[in-house]
């Protein structure tokens, strides 16, 4: 496979490719604990994510295959870290928006509300309230 493949693809398809890096709520869990640490073990990634090492060692050879991070062997442990600092501030950048988002979500529900509090409720209606029904003028 030729590793500069990519360079001959518009940019905005190598986005979409890191961004399938980042498309499991596992690999984001793991991106934000490599960027809480400089290196952590596996070990440890194990304990905070609650994975099997199999799925793990998924989830990390699709961040290594998108380059968000390394690997690195020491002894008989392997550690991991960010491949590049930026990943750290795209994941912050990434909860300023969601928080940013979900606040005009909740303001416009608010709104909503009201609004709505503010318009004249149509009663349902309710036998009582429905006009008798007419007379048959045979019956009396």
């Amino acid at each position: 496979m030729n590793e500069f493949a990519g360079a001959q693809r518009p940019l905005y398809e190598v986005k979409a490719n890191l961004f399938k890096g980042l498309a499991h709520p596992v690999r984001v869990r793991i991106l934000e604990v490599l960027s809480a640490a400089n290196t952590v073990p596996v070990s440890d990634l194990i304990a905070d994510t609650g994975l099997e090492a199999s799925h793990l060692s998924q989830h990390l050879s699709v961040l290594r295959k998108h380059n968000l991070v390394v690997a690195e062997r020491r002894a008989s442990q392997v550690f991991y870290s960010l491949a590049y600092p930026q990943v750290a501030d795209l994941l912050r950048v990434s909860r300023a928006l969601l928080v940013e988002i979900l606040e005009n979500t909740r303001q416009q529900l608010a709104s909503t509300v009201t609004a709505s509090a503010g318009l004249p409720v149509q009663p349902a209606s309710t036998p009582s309230d429905s006009p008798p029904p007419p007379s048959d003028p045979e019956s009396t």
